[in-house]
Parts: C-alpha cells; structure tokens; sequence
C-alpha cells in the first residue's frame, strides 16, 4: 500500500472534512441559531469530543490496515494478541469472524450515497464558477430565478456539471494515494487557505466586520436553547466526515508510528479556522449588501452573489475566486467520499484502482442523475416519504447512517478493544490525556451521538425544556 507523507496524511483528512460543512452549512447553521451562542458550543465541542472521535475512526484504520468492512475484523483479532503484535504478523483473513464483524462496517454505503447527491451540489457550484460569477443577478427576484434554474429546471446544465465533478473525482482516486490524493491536497488545500485568507482581508477592510465578528462571537445566554446546543453537535459530526470510513482509509494509508493525537487536533483547529473565516466574510457581505444572516441554504448561491454584484466591477473576480475556493474544498471531500467504497471493491473483487473507481463512479452517476431528475420540476416524479430523492438520501446519510457509524466505531474501539492494547498504540498520549480519551470514547461521545439522534426523532427540546421549567 502507498503511504502519505505526514503532511499528506494531514492535508488528506483536512481535504475530507472541510468541504461545504464548513464553508456552507456552518455559516447558515450559525446564521439561523443566533450566532455567538452557536459559535461557541461548536468550538467546545468540536475541540473536547470532535478530535477524540477523529482520531479514534484513525486509530481504528490506522492499525487495521485494510479497507473499512475488514477493519474492525483484522483489530479484533489483533485485541487476541499481545499488545505489541505488528499487524502483519498475524492472519487478517480469518473469516469466521470475519463473517461475524464485517457487518459493523455497513455505514460506509453512505459515503457513495452522500457522494451521489453532494455532488449534484457541487455542480451547482461549478455553474456558479463559470456562468453567474460574469452575469451577477442585480435583485434578489433574479437571484432566485438563477438558482431555481440550475437546481430545478435546467436538467442538461445540472447533468453536465455533476458528470464533471465525478469526473474529476474518479480521475484522481484512479491515481491512487500518492500520486492521486495527495498530490491533489499538497496544491488545493494551501490554495483554498491563501483564496480564503485574501477574501478575510478584503472583508475586514469593510466597515461591516465589526458588525460580523459581533455577530459570531457576542455571546448572549439568552440566545442559549436546547435546540442550539444540539445542533452544534450535530455541525461537529457532519463537518468532520466522521462514520462513513473516509477517515479510516486515510489512516490505513498513513505510517504505522503515526502520531494520531497530533494529527486529528490539527484537522480540527484547521477546520475550526476555515468555518470561522467563511464566517466572517460571508456575514460581512452580508451585512455590508444589507442581507439577512439566516438566510439559510440560500446564503450562499442567492444572498452572496447579489454581494458580489454590488462590488462592481470587482465583483466578478472576488466572485470567481470564492467559487473556486469552495470548488477546491468540495473536491477533496468528493474524492475521500468515492475512496472508501473502492478500497472494498479493489480488496473483496480483487480489481485494479482504476477499474474499481470507474465501476463505483459509474454507480454514483446513475444514482446522482436519479437525483437531478427527481429535483427537476418539469419532470413531476412522485415524493418518497413527502421528500425528494435528494432530501431522502440527505436524511438516511445525515440522520442515521453517518452518527451510527460512529457509534459503532466508539462503541468498537472503546470497549472492545482492550485498554492495554489502547495505551500501547498510543504511545504519544500522556497518562491523564489517554484516560480523558478513553472516558470520551466509552461515555461522553456516545451519550452526546444518542441525543443528536433521538433528537432527529423526539422532541428532545420540548421534553428537556419541560424539565427545567
């Protein structure tokens, strides 16, 4: 297997958790929950329990080594053996457990599923890159002409820039890790961080951003509610691709002495800097064009462009740029999305990466055309469970697949695996760091994954409210 260099691997799972959680929801997500209040639960968590739960899908990949249905069966087997044990020297195919574990694995379907429709957003992305960054709408009645255009009607130019995105996506997987993956996060993610970085500047030379950083970091207690607080957790797990094996495959690919603690806290904090700079410039366009915070899904391909467009003439060009920035963001998290399911079809079909990637991309693109077509109003297909194709696979991936798989994936690492094997792997973890760990693994992030998901189905919020009245 080819490895990542060190930077690699930690530009690779940046790659994949920042995409459009941290540069689109997190900036809607906080627009609609009040801001500061929002902000700040998102950092304390993301911080406390996000880099436990990372690193802990990374060690799971890391010392398996394999692809993520054999995962949990190669470390079970490694828990029977002494701490030490090198994970080549013993028989990772034992397939009577095999058989009995590599159903635990069963959440990384949502990755191609995501894949299929996040896509599709993609797309709109790319539309918005080469055709309204040069015809800016001049009112919000055009701006969402435009949009319900791409995302409803317009069923070739949709089709055309979804094929794209996978495109591109299958042709850097077909090149593999090294030559592929890496190669793409060592240019695009110091691009995305200079593009965002010139538009913070530009944004912060507007008398608006004080406005903004009021807007982000005022914490009001008043604005605290159940609601916000869970929705916190559930930006923290839907940001940081946790669950669905896209995490696990980078480790796999990583060096065996890996320092996994120091990796997963630098793709947290960098990923806590990049939704907290989309965040200031976004609500600084914003406010300086007069738009509204909570414009939710909308902000950015309906509030922003009316922004650009009243820049003039430069609005254009800041325009093509921040399109491009989210365009490189989304790709990487495409490609970490389209990896897991190859990695299974490479190991259980026996075929080349190339032509794993063009079967799984070919499956993904039936499916994502399914999706354009459901979402296209001329066609007038019949709602599944009062949704969209697009809205259905949201919720089974969002809502179920993606917080089981990590719940699993705790329940797996923190239990199952013996804590001596634990504390062995992690060498670079001082004793108080690793039992705080361990209490985050065993306890505290499961009860936090069981609340975000009951609350997908209960009214959590009511019921907490009415006991503390």
């Amino acid at each position: 297997m080819n490895n990542f260099s060190k930077i690699g691997f930690v530009l690779a799972t940046l790659g994949s958790s920042i995409g459009l959680g941290h540069i689109w929801r997190f900036p809607y997500m906080a627009g609609e929950n009040g801001g500061g209040a929002f902000v700040i639960f998102y950092l304390i968590l993301a911080i406390l329990i996000g880099a436990s739960m990372l690193m802990a899908e990374m060690l799971l990949g890391n010392k398996a080594r394999s692809n993520p249905l054999d995962n949990f069966t190669i470390l079970n087997n490694l828990n029977k053996l002494p701490p030490n044990t090198p994970t080549q020297d013993h028989n990772t195919t034992d397939s009577k457990s095999g058989s009995s574990l590599m159903w635990l694995g069963f959440s990384t379907i949502a990755a191609p599923l995501i894949l299929s429709f996040y896509a599709v957003v993609m797309g709109w992305i790319m539309y918005y890159l080469f055709y309204v960054s040069f015809h800016l709408p001049t009112n919000i009645n055009e701006a969402d002409v435009i949009f319900n255009e791409i995302t409803s009607r317009s069923l070739l130019w949709q089709s055309v820039c979804f094929f794209g995105v996978i495109a591109i996506t299958g042709i850097i997987v077909g090149f593999g890790v090294k030559r592929g993956i890496e190669s793409l996060n060592l240019i695009l993610m110091p691009l995305l961080f200079i593009i965002f970085v010139g538009l913070l500047v530009y944004a912060m030379n507007l008398p608006e951003f004080s406005k903004a950083w009021a807007f982000m970091f005022h914490f009001e207690p008043s604005n605290i509610t159940t609601k916000t607080i869970i929705e916190s957790l559930g930006q923290v797990f839907f940001s940081l691709s946790l669950g669905v094996g896209t995490i696990a495959v980078y480790a796999a690919s990583a060096k065996q002495n890996e320092n996994l603690f120091q990796s997963s806290v630098w793709v947290v904090v960098s990923g806590i800097v990049v939704s907290l700079v989309a965040g200031l410039m976004i609500f600084t366009f914003i406010y300086h064009f007069k738009g509204v915070p909570s414009d939710g899904v909308g902000l950015l391909f309906k509030s922003l462009p009316l922004a650009f467009n009243a820049l003039g003439g430069s609005g254009a060009v800041i325009s093509m740029f921040f399109f491009i920035a989210v365009l490189f963001a989304g790709i990487t998290s495409t490609v970490s999305m389209l990896e897991p399911g190859v990695s299974i079809l490479r190991d259980k079909c026996h075929f080349s990466q190339i032509k794993a990637t063009f079967i799984l991309s070919l499956a993904i693109l039936v499916l994502g055309f399914l999706v354009i077509l459901w979402a296209n109003a001329e066609m007038e297909l019949p709602l599944i469970f009062g949704q969209p194709l697009f809205g259905v696979l949201d919720s089974i991936t969002s809502s179920f697949l993606m917080p089981v798989g990590m719940l699993i994936i705790l329940t797996f690492v923190g239990w199952k695996i013996r804590a001596n094997h634990l504390r062995t792997w992690t060498p670079y973890l001082p004793q108080w760091l690793f039992v705080g760990w361990l209490w985050i693994l065993r306890i505290i992030a499961p009860a936090i994954i069981l609340i975000v998901l009951a609350s997908k189905y209960f009214d959590i919020v009511g019921f907490i409210n009415s006991l503390l009245a």
